[in-house]
């Protein structure tokens, strides 16, 4: 059977990750503010439960030479220089929409093109225009050709593995349809949705499917197949291109949320360089020294922009991994990994 229960993935993403529900959470779905947020308590609690557990207290530390002094030159140095990348990302992003009247006329007509070719495989007068609708309509289009594939197929062995099949795009395709219904662009809502379609392991079985029982298949189930197949084809690409916008948007984002970090980080580091002194707050309250307190609390405002620039790029990275593939290639390991067919 070409999608049978044992070899197949799960659609949804959250479960074809080899890890817990709450990293995927953490890494992809929560909000990157929220997650920034995480690290620095996560640092500033680190740093405050070092100081008061070891042996020789943080104030004798503190005051022992300029430790601070030392740490807020290296924290400003790299302050200045994160901005200094920030600007280069947002000269990298808008990069990719300059270029000659030529080029722009070239990346027009493949975008109609591919529209008019989205259109006609998922039965459209018009393909919309909006990110979410358009991948909600290929979507659906292949979930009417799915059942369309079942509808035609013989009885027998081969119409029990179409029904499988059909099933399984049937379902995937009337979940991820209503994740996108009403999703925002600009949001991760479409590509976590778009990621959720599992789109090339239903490719490979389609082809399997005709592999193996193509014989047995009359004119119109093959007909029938042949549309899934197409329509699958266009969602690859129409992922991939929303996905690269979506980067885009992403990168745009974080260049100014950084921009508008670094001021108050680079504020509070120069400040403690210049004017904070240890042992002036030699006293200490429920055991935590204020000195610790005020350098850790200093620290961690100055590292917010690096957190920032951690949430961002790690759900970027992640999804990067997920997807580096277009088409019929699965790079996780399957049941179906070392099979080759002669």
């Amino acid at each position: 059977m070409a999608d049978s229960d044992e070899g197949t993935p799960s659609d949804q993403l959250r479960e074809r990750v080899p890890r817990s529900s709450r990293w995927v959470w953490v890494v992809l779905d929560a909000d990157r503010r929220a997650v920034a947020a995480g690290v620095l308590a996560v640092l500033f609690c680190s740093m405050v439960a070092a100081g008061t557990l070891l042996p020789t207290s943080a104030y004798e530390l503190l005051t022992d030479g300029d430790p601070h002094e030392t740490l807020f030159d290296a924290l400003v140095a790299a302050t200045i220089t994160g901005v200094t990348l920030v600007l280069t990302l947002s000269q990298l992003v808008l990069s990719q929409e300059l270029g000659a009247a030529g080029d722009q006329r070239e990346r027009m007509e493949g975008a109609l093109s591919f529209r008019e070719d989205a259109a006609d495989a998922a039965g459209m007068n018009v393909a919309p225009a909006e990110p979410s609708a358009f991948l909600r309509g290929l979507v659906e289009a292949t979930r009417e050709q799915a059942n369309a594939l079942a509808d035609a197929a013989p009885d027998g062995e081969a119409g029990e593995a179409v029904a499988g099949y059909t099933e399984s795009v049937a379902e995937n395709a009337s979940e991820v349809a209503s994740q996108l219904d009403g999703a925002q662009f600009g949001e991760f809502d479409v590509v976590w949705a778009a990621l959720n379609y599992n789109y090339s392991w239903k490719l490979y079985a389609g082809e399997r499917l005709r592999a193996e029982h193509g014989d047995a298949l009359g004119e119109d189930a093959h007909a029938a197949l042949d549309d899934l197949l197409d329509t699958l084809a266009l969602f690859g690409p129409a992922r991939e291109h929303f996905k690269t916008l979506y980067f885009q948007w992403e990168l745009s984002d974080l260049s100014r949320t950084l921009l508008y970090a670094a001021v108050p980080a680079l504020v509070v580091a120069i400040v403690s360089l210049l004017f904070l002194d240890p042992a002036a707050y030699p006293r200490s309250t429920f055991g935590v020294n204020h000195a610790l307190f005020l350098v850790s609390a200093a620290v961690t405002v100055t590292v917010l922009p690096f957190a920032l620039l951690l949430s961002y790029i790690l759900r970027i990275v992640i999804i990067t991994k997920r997807t580096l593939s277009i088409g019929p290639f699965v790079l996780r390991e399957t049941e179906r990994s070392g099979d080759v067919d002669n």
